[in-house]
């Protein structure tokens, strides 16, 4: 049959970690950790144009990454089996904002994203677990994307309460690093022996990031970061990245502290959100085209 071709412009917005909380380690080395996550408005954009030559074609090309590589790419290669027609494939353009190694989930966003434009637009008509269950072998964070609805998550991740927090103004700032995760994970230093919280302290718990001090004591530039926002108000790292950020009540008092922010470093004025903008325009799309 002849497939329509329809384009697909999806946001792929970024997460903070409200906190990260490392509570233990499983044999086979992977940490078990507590976490709240929470998307923001800060996004990449990716368009979908599906095509029938059987061809998955990415631009522009990321720097110093192949391809193969591309979180983009893989997610794409795990969705060819469900396809409703054997020849689909997809041209994708990648408007890239989000700083890789910063910790606010830029790539397991754009592989969540992918996965779930590609499974409406090849009719692949896959149920959200199954899409997050394909995800989680290209990254722990990917189900949260897939998901897109802030959550509480347990075990490496994967265990998801979804959770409603208070939607802050978030002063979001990357220093002049790229962190590595592997090694804030495997460093000694790190902490592993949190105690772990009750389900219903989730909300008003003002917890904290294990990684932190370690990132700090790697990266000189997050150290510098660091101690200069401590001076503006209570600073967090996010996941295992680079950006720190602070919470706001008034935009007014977050847009005088990004005015004096030293130039070298990346800065966002941002809103937490509860529902993925993904979500918001995927729906959106849906209404309007069907499936």
């Amino acid at each position: 049959m002849e497939h329509p071709i329809t384009t697909l412009t999806l946001p792929s917005p970024a997460k903070i970690n409200r906190f990260l909380h490392i509570v233990g380690k499983k044999e086979n080395g992977y940490h078990l950790l507590e976490t709240l996550f929470q998307f923001i408005n800060v996004f990449d954009t990716i368009e979908f144009s599906p095509n029938i030559d059987d061809c998955i074609r990415i631009s522009p090309q990321i720097d110093d990454l192949p391809v193969s590589d591309n979180l983009i790419f893989k997610a794409a290669e795990l969705l060819r089996p469900y396809r409703s027609e054997p020849n689909l494939g997809v041209d994708i353009i990648l408007t890239k904002r989000l700083p890789m190694g910063a910790g606010i989930g830029g790539g397991s966003s754009n592989a969540a994203t992918t996965l779930l434009a590609l499974n409406h637009l090849w009719q692949c008509n896959l149920s959200p677990d199954k899409l997050a269950s394909i995800g989680l072998s290209l990254g722990a964070d990917v189900p949260i994307f897939i998901h897109g609805k802030s959550a509480f998550a347990e075990g490496v991740g994967e265990i998801l309460t979804f959770v409603e927090p208070k939607t802050p103004i978030y002063l979001l700032v990357k220093p002049n690093a790229h962190v590595n995760t592997g090694q804030i994970f495997t460093d000694k230093r790190l902490t592993r022996d949190t105690s772990t919280i009750k389900m219903s302290h989730v909300l008003t718990l003002d917890g904290h990031n294990d990684c932190l001090d370690v990132v700090r004591a790697l990266y000189p530039e997050v150290n510098e970061a660091y101690l200069w926002l401590k001076k503006q108000g209570d600073v967090k790292l996010t996941g295992t990245g680079a950006c720190l950020f602070i919470e706001f009540k008034h935009i007014k008092d977050a847009e005088r502290v990004k005015q004096e922010l030293p130039k070298k470093w990346q800065a966002w004025i941002c809103n937490g959100c509860n529902t993925s903008l993904t979500h918001q325009v995927l729906d959106q799309w849906i209404a309007k085209n069907g499936n």
